[in-house]
This record gives C-alpha cells, structure tokens and sequence, in this order.
C-alpha cells in the first residue's frame, strides 16, 4: 500500500473538521430551537390539552337541565289551576252549596244539596234540597269509619227505613251518578281537572280561552279557563273543559266538561257540571257533623 502523503492527511483532516461543525450545528439548532408541527393552531394545540371524558356515553346521558320544556297553550290554564289548589293548602273544613249536573246513561241528572267537607280525615255530609222526589235525603261518610260505607237516611215515608249502610260504588249508590261520593269536594274536582290537562299538554291542536268576567249564578265572579280538543281520540274523554276560578278566594269552583258532538250533529252535550257556590271555609266542623246519628236532621 503506498505511503499517505502530507497533502492527504491535510486534506482528510479538513473535512473532519468540516463533518464536526455541521454535526454540531445541528445539535444546537434542536437544542435552541424546537421543530413546530406543520399548520397546527397554537390555540388548538391548548384545547388538545384538556382531558376528554371518559365516554360519549355518558356525557350524553347527562340530563340537560338548561333546557325548558316547550311552551303550550295550555300553561296559562294549568298555572291558574296550581294557584287554585295551593288556595286550599290552609282550608281545613267548609260548607257550600253543591250543584250537580251528570249525564247518567242517556239521561240528566240535576241535584243541589248542602254540603260540608271535612279534609282529614275525608268526611261528607250532604242533604239532598232537589230534585223534589229526593229533597231531605241525607248522606254521610267519613274514611275509615262504618266499614268506609256511605250512611243514608232517606226523607218522606222511606224515613222508616232507617239508617242504610251503602257501598260508594255500588249499584244503589252509583244509580244515579257518574262519580262516588268519596271524589266529591274542591281539592278532588281541582286534582282531576289538572290531570287532565296535564294530559292533554301532549297535544299542540288543544286551543284554550280565558274569559274574565264571568259569574256563578250565586253571583261569585269568577275567571273562566277553557281548553278545547279539536276532535276525539284515544284516552281523551272531554271536547270542552271548563274550569271557573272564583277573583276573591281563588279556589276553583266549578268545572264543566263537555262531550264531542256525535256523528252529524254540532251540539255539544254536557256531560258533567259541578258547582260550589256560597262557600265558607274554616267553620270548625267536628265528629258530631259527621256522625249519623247526631248530624242527621228529622
């Protein structure tokens, strides 16, 4: 092998020299100054830091309580019936006049009686003014006395009978009614009328209408909240509901349901109508307004 001169050993020298600086120059430029990630935002780049959660699936099953339910026509009417059942929340007993009207089978029954309420425990008192062939009946029942039956005294010569024990839903004492006396009174009437349109908040075709000067025939004003269900279906019994909502006491006290006119025809017949009038409330009734044999009058 032939012997290295001094020009190469200058020359290969050099270039080591040269590799040297490069390798070092590049150890500095990393060292210094950090490669960026082509077209990356710096912002999402710190959004990127954020830890996700765990799964999709449970932030979708978050319940979203920002949200409010959407509006209906019925809100104002449901509204005014939480006002009036809160106007009973202090209301321990009261009298009243109580009118009926229901149609039974394919006949209308029309009664007025006088009328005391108790709320705890649940107790009635009613005597029968009309119609004439049933004026002095007397009925009582109080929960969870008499065996939870009715205690009828009937008037005229039927007197004779006695004091009658009934079941509230049976055939004798649901002759002549659409509803036992166990769901008689302000709360049940106000409780039954929420439901329904609770109801019927499924349905965006149900119109209402508010009428603000109204008056019971005792002379009671009283505001009127109507809904209207265009046309039957399913489950939903009442064409027109109204329900009227006494300006001075805010108790409701009256409903009227109307039925669908039938096939053909464009009446709409009344199907139940109930009417509280001349109420006192607080009157401090006690057992002996309850018990047949003391409450009942000859």
């Amino acid at each position: 092998m032939a012997a290295v001169t001094r020009r190469q050993i200058r020359w290969r020298s050099a270039v080591l020299v040269v590799i040297g600086i490069c390798v070092a120059a590049v150890i500095l430029r990393k060292a210094f100054f950090p490669a960026k990630p082509a077209n990356v935002d710096p912002d999402a780049a710190v959004i990127s830091t954020v830890d996700p959660p765990e799964s999709k699936m449970e932030v979708d099953s978050l319940p979203n309580e920002a949200t409010p339910a959407s509006p209906h026509a019925l809100d104002e009417l449901l509204q005014a019936a939480y006002k009036a059942r809160e106007a009973l929340k202090d209301v321990q007993d009261y009298s009243a006049v109580f009118d009926k009207r229901e149609q039974v089978g394919r006949k209308l029954v029309a009664t007025k009686m006088n009328l005391k309420v108790r709320v705890e425990p649940f107790s009635v008192y009613l005597k029968f003014v009309e119609p004439k062939a049933v004026a002095g009946r007397q009925v009582v029942y109080v929960k969870g006395s008499n065996s939870n039956n009715l205690l009828v005294q009937e008037a005229g010569y039927k007197s004779i009978l006695g004091i009658q024990p009934l079941l509230p839903t049976g055939s004798l004492a649901m002759a002549d009614n659409r509803h036992p006396v166990t769901m008689i009174g302000l709360e049940k009437m106000v409780d039954l009328v929420i439901t329904q349109w609770e109801a019927d908040r499924a349905h965006a075709d149900v119109s209402t209408r508010v009428e603000p000067d109204a008056k019971l025939p005792a002379g009671e004003a009283c505001t009127i909240y109507e809904s209207i269900v265009p046309t039957p279906r399913d489950k939903v019994q009442f064409h027109i509901t109204r329900l009227w909502i006494d300006q001075q006491t805010h108790l409701a006290v009256r409903v009227e349901q109307l039925g669908f006119p039938r096939p053909g025809e464009t009446n709409t017949p009344a199907l139940e109508d109930y009417t509280y009038s001349k109420i006192r409330t607080n009157v401090g009734l006690n057992d002996i307004d309850f018990d047949a044999k003391k409450a009942f009058q000859p």
